[in-house]
């Protein structure tokens, strides 16, 4: 007989595995298989691209090309902008490279290819956030002064009218029912997964 405490370690595991996959991607540099790559014009290049995504840590690039006319290197920021080849961070060969972004702060990749793909545009920067980056938050507004208040007395406030003597009574309605947060769906939903999850583990535990 398999102990609680075996089940309770198996849910755990599971829970983290799938926590993982959610929040690390895969990401094809380039927006797709083919595009490391010479650039076909300026305003198409690889660093318009990376500016459009939100690297986080935990990423991994994925770089297609083929190993027997091209590499990525990554470099330093130094290197970067001179298309040095010599002496990289790193050196791939393999035509399926993929990189793990592991801290925050920029990354340099330039190519490698011998026919000086750099210094034509076959280079990128990637940027990862910080975990503990803020969002931008909202516009600032400018904060409007409250009138200044009248020097000049105010007149009386009138009587309040006298009620009639022969008031008719209303039925009022019933206030409708506050609608079902939306959220409580969400963590019923996870409830049933995780519930179902565990029932399995277990079934397979006293099987």
């Amino acid at each position: 007989m398999v102990s609680l405490i075996n089940i309770v370690s198996v849910v755990f595991l599971l829970f983290t595995t799938f926590y993982h996959f959610g929040e690390a991607r895969i990401i094809n540099v380039g927006g797709s298989l083919d595009a490391w790559k010479v650039p076909e014009s300026p305003n198409h290049s690889l660093n318009h691209w990376a500016e459009s995504v939100r690297f986080q840590v935990g990423d991994a690039l994925l770089f297609k090309y083929d190993s027997k006319m091209d590499s990525v290197l990554q470099v330093t920021k130094e290197n970067y902008e001179k298309c040095n080849t010599q002496k990289p961070l790193e050196e791939h060969k393999d035509g399926y490279t993929t990189v793990k972004l592991d801290v925050s702060g920029p990354y340099y990749f330039i190519s490698g290819a011998p026919s000086g793909n750099c210094a034509k545009g076959e280079k990128v920067t990637v940027v990862v956030q910080s975990p503990n980056h803020p969002k931008p938050g909202p516009a600032a507004v400018t904060p409007t002064l409250p009138p200044k208040p009248s020097t000049t007395p105010a007149a009386p406030a009138p009587a309040p009218p006298t009620p009639s003597p022969k008031s008719s009574t209303s039925t009022m309605a019933p206030a409708p029912a506050p609608a079902k947060s939306s959220a409580v769906g969400l963590v019923a939903g996870n409830g049933i997964f995780w519930a179902s999850t565990l029932v399995a583990v277990i079934g397979l535990a006293f099987a």
